[in-house]
């Protein structure tokens, strides 16, 4: 979709106050137009001497009154039409918002998050005042610029007329290679924003790290020379804008030149009145707004249709995963994968390879291997997040392909790798699946989660901010959050993605254990690099490759003697050392 087809939907869902300020323009442009010939008359009486007594008064309260008129119909069309203009930037923010929740892992492993932020801010403002700004002074300075000269040519002198407008076709031309200029140098600057939008983003992310590697004074410079780029990109921008006064400027100036040479030879001759030739002169400077209009709009175009080419291509990105389905409840009941294999996009190598299983509900399953061996690719097919190559997977008798994706992730409860937590409080960051839960039931989970104490050494208790992405919390306490999160939800299915490996042996005991007497039927997968938290698992997989290699439970895979036994017994002397 181009910017032009995109602003004309809009404009005609909103036609009725696009309407209403064009009709308001309409009347400052005709009110506009008559005060220069007003103006002619006056000084015509004057030189002639045929003004009668209070004539001159009443003229001039006239001219006032109009002037007033004009002042009033400028403010009702700004506030006719800007909210209108301002609508637009919710609507697209709200499209891109959408459009970026919808999306899954592969569209965010080749999008900048600094870009991404750019584009609902500079961007979608950019377009935003195409749909103000450009369009009404478009349509403003066009009518200006008819009235006027049909008023010089038609009203005035048409032969002085075409003289002052020698000029102007010289002035087009600028125009034509300034704007060129302009969306090249805007799209730059757009772009060298994303960058230091991105640079902000990530040194403001990894700030302890830059700090621990004494990396901040590198980082600083690297800030420096962004930050330069995109200022010498927007000044560059600016620049070529600035260029569009000086072709106005010297295109009136040589108008007006040649209005008052040819103009003073009429009046010589006695083929024109002083008044008229004042007239004139008065309508030549009020060709001065559209020209600038031109200018501007000229501009604000050049800006939005960058903006637009950055905007757009993100907005009618497809989902990465569609959203087809046609089952609205959450699925429950048993999991089942047959031949399941997934391959990522840009690799040759299956990360699963024909994994099979079967977990009845209320059951718990343990997936354990080598990093890389596909353990936590078959959570994300569980999610959605990618779709099967091949094989199916099923939940409740049903593929997962049948469920809205909405419905789907209403099934279950995901603690990752890498657990996130809000900029708000650690109750707030609890109840988020449940926002109406009381302060027993949260805390009832923090137990489970075996954070409750920790919580209560904090100044304030539950009501202690946790700080940007849980900043003010170690590792171990934000994953015991995020599980007391996931305990709190009451999807049947809880995923426990490697969720332990930052706390200690003896709080993963508290933890499992407290997750088996508060199972409540629910469905539990959990992959983990520590063997100790599946050990009680009604199944445990060994992944390796993509593929499965052992399956029992923990007494039966001790007795095969592969690759889970000899795992379990370096665990178990590692731990013995470790308590040395």
């Amino acid at each position: 979709m181009t910017l032009t087809s995109m602003l004309g939907g809009f404009m005609r869902r909103h036609w009725k106050s696009y309407l209403a300020a064009g009709l308001t323009l309409a009347g400052i442009a005709l009110l506009s137009v008559s005060v220069p010939r007003r103006i002619g008359h006056i000084i015509d009486k004057l030189a002639t001497r045929s003004l009668a007594p209070g004539e001159l008064a009443t003229e001039l309260g006239i001219l006032v009154v109009m002037g007033l008129a004009i002042y009033g119909l400028r403010v009702a069309w700004r506030l006719t039409l800007f909210p209108v203009s301002y609508q637009l930037g919710v609507e697209l923010r709200h499209r891109l918002y959408e459009r970026l929740s919808r999306q899954g892992p592969p569209f965010f492993q080749h999008q900048r998050t600094g870009d991404l932020m750019a584009l609902a801010t500079n961007d979608i403002d950019a377009v935003e005042m195409t749909a103000g700004e450009a369009v009404l002074a478009g349509f403003d300075g066009t009518m200006t610029l008819v009235m006027v000269l049909a008023m010089m040519i038609l009203g005035v002198d048409w032969r002085l007329a075409l003289i002052a407008l020698i000029p102007f076709p010289v002035m087009a031309l600028a125009f034509w290679w300034i704007s060129s200029h302009v969306h090249d140098a805007w799209k730059t600057s757009l772009d060298n924003f994303s960058r230091l939008n991105e640079h902000t983003q990530e040194t403001l992310g990894g700030i302890r790290t830059l700090r621990s590697l004494g990396l901040t004074g590198r980082s600083a410079g690297t800030f420096s020379a962004i930050a330069g780029d995109a200022a010498d990109a927007s000044l560059r921008a600016q620049r070529w804008e600035a260029a569009y006064e000086p072709a106005v400027g010297l295109t009136l100036g040589a108008a007006v030149t040649l209005t008052l040479a040819a103009g003073g030879a009429f009046v010589w001759h006695g083929e024109m009145t002083i008044g008229t030739l004042t007239g004139f002169t008065m309508y030549l400077g009020q060709l001065i707004w559209p020209m600038f209009a031109m200018g501007w709009v000229t501009t604000l175009l050049a800006r939005g249709k960058a903006a637009w080419s950055r905007l757009e291509p993100v907005l009618s990105e497809p989902d990465s995963i569609a959203d087809t389905g046609t089952i609205l409840e959450p699925p429950a009941g048993e999991i089942r994968a047959d031949a399941l294999t997934f391959i990522y996009p840009g690799q040759h190598l299956p990360a699963l390879q024909d994994f099979t299983v079967q977990l009845g509900k209320g059951e718990t399953l343990g997936l354990v291997g080598p990093t890389g061996s596909g353990k936590t690719t078959f959570l994300r097919l569980l999610l959605r997040q990618y779709a099967a190559t091949g094989g199916e997977l099923s939940w409740g008798g049903y593929p997962v392909s049948d469920y809205r994706l909405e419905a789907l992730r209403q099934g279950l409860s995901w603690v990752p790798q890498e657990p996130f937590l809000f900029s708000a409080s650690i109750a707030e960051n609890i109840a988020l699946s449940r926002p109406l839960a009381t302060r027993r039931e949260i805390e009832e989970a923090a137990r489970l989660a075996a954070i409750h104490e920790d919580i209560l050494r904090f100044p304030k208790g539950y009501d202690t901010p946790v700080g940007e992405k849980g900043i003010t919390l170690s590792g171990g306490q934000r994953q015991r959050v995020a599980i007391a999160r996931a305990l709190l939800s009451p999807a049947p299915l809880l995923l426990l993605d490697d969720a332990l490996s930052a706390v200690d042996t003896e709080t993963e005991t508290r933890i499992l254990a407290h997750l088996r007497e508060a199972r409540l039927g629910r469905t539990v997968i959990i992959v983990s690099h520590r063997l100790s938290a599946v050990m009680d698992a009604d199944r445990i997989l060994v992944l390796r490759g993509g593929h499965v290699t052992e399956s029992g439970d923990h007494a039966a895979l001790l007795n095969a003697g592969g690759w889970y036994a000899g795992q379990w017994r370096y665990q178990q002397l590692e731990a013995s050392l470790d308590a040395l």
